[in-house]
């Protein structure tokens, strides 16, 4: 599975919209119920306020009426492997959970596995 992951966010990377930073990324999240939605980086004049791969996933995830993350997986085109930024991170903790794997991604596949729980050990909650 992590493979189809890692090639649904290089297929989304590739659609990627980033002339400002020029720094392409691509996100695939699969869902408890098996179906995989993927997102690009989504630039604006007004820096801040893109949107992230992650960002763009989770959107297309919610609005099909899901909410449980089984697996997250991030690529960009100029790193060896990248992990999502920090809102991001905070972002999929409200679908997932501490032990939700998080593939790592080089151009070439997956590098590195970790949990959303390492990247972001003592995330906000409100349960």
């Amino acid at each position: 599975m992590k493979d189809t992951l890692f090639q649904a966010a290089r297929a989304a990377m590739a659609n990627s919209h980033s002339p400002y930073s020029k720094f392409p990324v691509g996100a695939a999240l699969l869902t408890a119920a098996g179906n995989i939605y993927h997102g690009c980086n989504i630039e604006n004049a007004s820096y801040p306020e893109g949107w992230c791969a992650e960002t763009s996933a989770l959107s297309q995830m919610v609005t099909a009426g899901e909410r449980k993350i089984a697996e997250i997986c991030v690529t960009a085109e100029k790193m060896d492997r990248i992990t999502p930024c920090g809102g991001c991170r905070q972002r999929l903790v409200e679908f997932a959970t501490p032990d939700t794997p998080v593939h790592l991604c080089d151009q070439n596949g997956v590098v590195e596995t970790v949990t959303l729980g390492n990247l972001l050990p003592t995330s906000f909650k409100l349960d």
